[in-house]
C-alpha cells in the first residue's frame, strides 16, 4: 500500500507527501468518509446546482445525508454566488463542498465560485474533482484536476483511481496531512478500504511497466 501513496504523492507534490493521501475501494467511499470525518451532525454547504446524480443511482445529497451531516444548500440550479456561500456560514459548518458535475453542463445565465475564492472562507473547502485527473492536462483545459484544486487552496480534494486516470477502481483523497489523518483514522474507514491487489493495480497505472 505503501508504494501506491508513495506513487500518488509523486503525482501530486501539492499534497505534502504520503501523509496527505489516501486510497479507499471508490470515489463514493471518498466523500462519504471526508463528511463523516468533518462533518457528523454538522452542516455541509453545497450549490444547488452541484447536488448532482453521477451515474448508477449515486446521489450527492443521499450520501452526504447518509453520513449524518445536514446540507446546507446555497443559490439557485444556474447561479450561486461568493456571498451565498458566506452568508450559509456559521457554528454549524462543517465545510464547504464543491463538486465537479462531470457528466452534464448548465450553460447560458449562469454563475459559479472557484476553488480560490472558497478557499478564502472561513471554513474546510473540500472538492470533488470526480473523473481523478490528477494535473492539468493540454487535451483537456476545462476538467479539474488534483493538483490544481490543492493549490488554489482546497483543503481535501477526492477523485476516482479509474476514469481519466485508467487504473482500478478506487477512490483517492488529497490535502492537509491533520485532516487526512482524520479521513484515515475514521472507524468507517476500514469498511471501505481498497484490497492489495488494487493498490498494486494502481501503483503500476502511476509509475508504468517495470524496466
Amino acid at each position: 500500500g505503501r508504494g501506491a501513496l508513495s506513487a500518488l504523492a509523486e503525482a501530486v507534490p501539492e499534497a505534502g507527501g504520503v501523509d496527505g493521501v489516501a486510497v479507499v475501494n471508490n470515489n463514493a467511499a471518498a466523500l462519504l468518509l471526508c463528511a463523516l470525518a468533518l462533518a457528523p451532525g454538522r452542516e455541509i454547504v453545497i450549490s444547488r446546482g452541484e447536488l448532482v446524480e453521477i451515474g448508477d443511482s449515486f446521489r450527492i445529497p443521499d450520501l452526504l445525508a447518509a453520513a449524518g451531516a445536514r446540507l446546507r444548500e446555497v443559490g439557485t440550479t444556474n447561479r450561486t454566488t461568493f456571498d451565498d456561500y458566506a452568508a450559509a456560514l456559521g457554528p454549524e459548518t462543517g465545510f464547504v463542498l464543491k463538486v465537479h458535475p462531470s457528466n452534464f453542463r448548465v450553460t447560458g445565465f449562469t454563475a459559479g465560485v472557484g476553488v480560490a475564492e472558497l478557499a478564502t472562507l472561513d471554513a474546510p473547502v473540500v472538492v470533488d474533482v470526480g473523473s481523478g485527473l490528477l494535473a492539468p492536462h493540454g487535451l483537456l483545459p476545462d476538467e479539474p484536476d488534483v493538483a490544481g484544486s490543492l493549490r488554489a487552496g482546497a483543503d481535501l480534494v477526492t477523485a476516482s483511481g479509474d476514469k481519466l486516470l485508467g487504473g482500478p477502481q478506487a477512490g483517492l483523497v488529497f490535502g492537509g496531512h491533520a485532516l487526512v489523518r482524520r479521513v484515515r483514522r475514521h472507524p468507517a474507514a476500514r469498511a471501505v478500504r481498497v484490497d492489495k491487489l488494487a493498490l498494486a493495480a494502481l501503483e503500476a497505472t502511476l509509475r508504468g511497466p517495470t524496466p
